[in-house]
């Protein structure tokens, strides 16, 4: 599912289940060093989102908890 947010970093990557976030309005980071390089710099953890394309459940929290602008 697509929203009309501008693509984010996730846009692209060969993972399909990342480029499923791609257009979440979440700063979505691939893991990696500049995701932990950021966290470090703001002194915030790191929320790991880990699924799979195919999962349905996965595709229920994409909507329900990273698709919802409020």
């Amino acid at each position: 599912m697509t929203t009309n947010h501008p693509g984010n970093r996730l846009s692209g990557q060969t993972s399909p289940y990342l480029r499923q976030h791609a257009h979440n309005p979440v700063d979505w980071y691939p893991w990696g060093g500049e995701a932990i390089d950021r966290a470090r710099a703001e002194d915030r953890p790191i929320l790991l989102s880990v699924g799979y394309s195919a999962c349905h459940w996965c595709h229920v929290m994409e909507r329900e908890s990273f698709e919802d602008d409020d």
